[in-house]
């Protein structure tokens, strides 16, 4: 799709859909850290959510997942199963604790299963036979939307976008902002979005990398936190 063309209207459906809270992979229920860092004051007000999630953007989770969902699309435009599966390998090494771990094993065997249900494609259903395991959700999105040939850099900047907005609903009830404060803090960061989005998109393997440590040990702590709302 060039740039500056319209989005075909059944790509916006199919992305509008995937990427839905509603979509069932159970996204609520993880909040990627961001309990614990709720917990322990890091994060207490719009300022300081805002600093976090640009730093998960820009140097964490949210990035890889840009850089592997855009390789995760080129193999589920080729059909390339083995590609798909050594991918998806590297994706949950990755994964620096359980928890986090869970978090995208979990939304990714179930989007993988749910669009295979509902959206079946012959491309997609092949894909899905080389990973019967767990399943890293960016690459799951990434297959699913390469074999029914969706536009990549729109597939990840709606998919970063739809990332940060759920911890940002996550913020929300743990209650260190409300709804006016959570709707700025999404709007501050779609520079951030369209520009890892734009780097992803050109980005190789050999560009993963995180520097979130405190979130990363956060993730460990919120095994043993005494009050957990959320899975992560």
């Amino acid at each position: 799709m060039a740039e500056g063309e319209a989005l075909p209207a059944r790509d916006a459906l199919l992305l509008l859909t995937w990427l839905s809270p509603g979509y069932p992979v159970g996204a609520y229920a993880y909040s990627h850290g961001l309990e614990w860092a709720a917990e322990t004051g890091d994060v207490r007000d719009e300022a300081s959510l805002r600093a976090w999630l640009g730093d998960v953007l820009a140097h964490g989770a949210a990035r890889n997942d840009a850089i592997l969902a855009a390789h995760a699309h080129a193999a589920g435009a080729q059909g390339d199963g083995p590609a798909a599966a050594a991918l998806n390998d590297l994706a949950l090494a990755l994964a620096p604790s359980r928890e986090l771990h869970l978090e995208t094993s979990q939304q990714g065997r179930s989007f993988l299963d749910a669009t295979c249900a509902a959206w079946p494609a012959p491309g997609l259903t092949a894909l899905a036979a080389h990973l019967p395991g767990p399943v890293a959700y960016p690459v799951a999105v990434g297959l699913a939307a390469g074999a029914h040939g969706l536009a990549r850099r729109t597939l990840l900047t709606g998919y970063l976008a739809a990332f940060l907005q759920n911890l940002v609903s996550a913020a929300l009830r743990l209650s260190p902002v409300g709804q006016s404060a959570g709707t700025r803090v999404v709007a501050a960061l779609g520079p951030g979005i369209a520009a890892v989005a734009a780097e992803a998109d050109e980005a190789p393997l050999d560009a993963l990398g995180a520097a979130t440590v405190r979130l990363d040990l956060g993730s460990f702590r919120h095994e043993t936190q005494y009050s957990r709302l959320f899975r992560s």
